[in-house]
């Protein structure tokens, strides 16, 4: 195995929208040579008021913890899109580089969209490695853009020596029944046609890389299936 090859994946659900039963969740990939890349933080330790629909549960950094490693341990940060359930603990990981898709993060500076966390994902310009479209970030990892929920919003392609590749959506779907050629537009959604061209984007990286896990978003019914942390895909 190449020494800076990902050889395990974590899933960790960090809280829920209780309404909808929604679960709200990260990722730590880990290298062979000892690296930890956490893709997203989950919520922010105290809920803005615009989010009340959120609930937070066992955090990310207990999450952390259970694994044995420590905040300051994480050596990158995947900001896949800085809403508020998926960059609310940036802020905590105070050795780490923040990777994001240039398009997103001049997005968010004026989009008050973002405001409410903004003290969490708004860090020091030499600490964010900014991502222009699609790219191999190391040896297992590829970042794949897809505009649509947020612009410059990003999924994730991790390659895994035994279970092979795992898709991350992340928001560009967020529901397995979403992940369709059809159109899902009822024609409120502005955005609509940005969401269905990622849509299809991922559907063809799947077909053509031959892809066995897709996971969702935030898809309760997928979510019950898979293994969590501590537990882990190598």
């Amino acid at each position: 195995m190449n020494q800076n090859a990902v050889k395990r994946l974590y899933l960790m659900q960090v809280g829920s929208m209780p309404e909808y039963q929604i679960p709200i969740v990260c990722y730590l990939a880990q290298t062979a040579d000892g690296k930890n890349i956490l893709i997203d933080s989950g919520l922010p330790e105290i809920i803005p008021e615009d989010s009340a629909e959120f609930e937070n549960g066992k955090d990310v950094i207990e999450h952390l913890a259970g694994i044995g490693l420590k905040p300051e341990d994480i050596d990158t940060v995947i900001s896949t899109h800085y809403d508020g359930d998926h960059a609310g603990r940036h802020a905590a990981f105070t050795k780490a580089q923040y990777v994001v898709q240039r398009a997103h993060h001049l997005d968010a500076a004026t989009n008050p969209r973002f405001a409410s966390i903004r003290s969490e994902w708004d860090q020091p310009m030499e600490r964010i490695r900014f991502v222009d479209g699609d790219m191999e970030l190391l040896t297992g990892l590829n970042l794949i853009e897809t505009s649509g929920h947020v612009v410059g919003h990003q999924s994730v392609l991790v390659h895994l020596p035994k279970t092979g590749a795992i898709l991350l959506t992340i928001d560009a779907v967020p529901f397995g029944e979403g992940f369709t050629r059809d159109a899902q537009d009822d024609g409120t959604n502005p955005d609509a046609e940005a969401i269905r061209a990622s849509t299809i984007k991922l559907l063809d990286l799947v077909e053509r890389e031959r892809i066995g896990l897709v996971i969702f978003g935030h898809d309760t019914e997928q979510w019950e299936t898979l293994k969590k942390a501590p537990e882990f895909y190598e």
